[in-house]
């Protein structure tokens, strides 16, 4: 039996990883137990959908810290006696690393990286990294002022990125000090540039046991949306992407899950490190479905169990995302607004 709590539940125009996280446990043969979905708002949809989750629980935003982090936790923890968290956000992760170590003395299991290695692998760092350890990846500038950027036609057109999220395509300067105010306005200095590389976009999940990958599978993007997300991808195999992701995972000593982002330019007909995402991407149902269960091994990997390695998955697997209409009763919403947390079997 496992008492598990999954982050990253909003499944709006760009999903998060939490919903595809909780299916692919639901689904697995050897899980039993209670799902714990962890939000940020009310009306996330995957804390509506009680088919997936058992109780909800509103969090604070991660910019409160790590102090709030881990009362809220061991409020939680006091009702639901949890064994695992699964962290799937990019924003909360340092908070999550910071107090590890305390929710391991709870009790409460993760398996994450160390703030060392989320540090090295960020999008500020990343060209450190690829030259350190010879890889391709495109030149990037970090910007404190969108009104000082030293942009020139011939860098055109270019990569406005946050340090957390959101990626923008720009082809003038113009447009690029647009971008670069409106992520700043959301997530802060400083922002990416970052040079456009032509070719075709692949990404790789992989899960790290500190040392090595004990699983990878990879994926061609087919559908992408107005901000550059896969919406439809097919699993395929590419050694070359598998020995990069191989090679990331093994530099970094990387311990817990990472989502690889590469183009394979048209120019060189080599792969260019674009992205490292230190957890589940919105498509890891696709490594499941194809053959490898990555969020189930999470599981086993955060209570210190032996894991098996994996790399043979079925090719040709097409994933799509798409919309539906959740219905939820008003009185839900109302619980989650006004106590914060819901439980689905007291609700029946």
């Amino acid at each position: 039996m496992y008492n598990v709590a999954v982050t990253g539940l909003n499944a709006v125009d760009t999903p998060s990883p939490g919903v595809p996280v909780v299916r692919c446990l639901r689904e697995h043969p050897g899980f039993s137990g209670n799902i714990i979905g962890l939000a940020y708002d009310a009306l996330e949809p995957g804390i509506l959908d009680s088919s997936l989750i058992d109780s909800a629980y509103l969090m604070p935003y991660p910019s409160t810290g790590k102090d709030a982090l881990f009362q809220r936790i061991l409020y939680i923890h006091e009702r639901e006696s949890l064994n695992i968290i699964i962290p799937t956000l990019d924003s909360e992760l340092p908070n999550f690393i910071k107090i590890q170590d305390e929710l391991l003395r709870l009790g409460i299991h993760l398996f994450i990286s160390t703030e060392e290695q989320f540090n090295k692998r960020s999008k500020i760092s990343l060209s450190k990294f690829a030259e350190t350890h010879g890889l391709k990846t495109p030149k990037t500038s970090l910007i404190t002022d969108p009104n000082k950027i030293d942009l020139k036609e011939k860098d055109l057109p270019v990569m406005v990125k946050g340090i957390f999220y959101e990626a923008y395509k720009a082809n003038s300067i113009e447009d690029a000090a647009s971008y670069a105010h409106r992520i700043a306005a959301k997530w802060g200095y400083p922002v990416l540039l970052q040079e456009c590389i032509e070719g075709e976009e692949f990404n790789a999940v992989a899960i790290g046991n500190g040392n090595r990958a004990t699983g990878i599978v990879c994926m061609k993007k087919l559908v992408l949306t107005d901000k550059g997300k896969g919406w439809a991808g097919v699993s395929i195999k590419n050694n070359d992407l598998i020995a990069l992701t191989e090679k990331v995972v093994s530099s970094l000593k990387w311990r817990g899950p990472i989502e690889v982002e590469a183009v394979l330019s048209k120019k060189d007909n080599s792969f260019y490190l674009i992205e490292l995402n230190p957890r589940f991407p919105a498509w890891v149902y696709l490594a499941k479905a194809a053959g490898i269960n990555l969020p189930y091994m999470y599981l086993r990997l955060a209570l210190g169990e032996d894991v098996t390695d994996m790399y043979e998955y079925k090719t040709g697997v097409v994933f799509s995302n798409y919309t539906t209409n959740l219905i939820a009763d008003l009185k839900t919403i109302q619980t989650l607004f006004t106590t914060g947390e819901l439980s689905y079997e007291k609700a029946i």
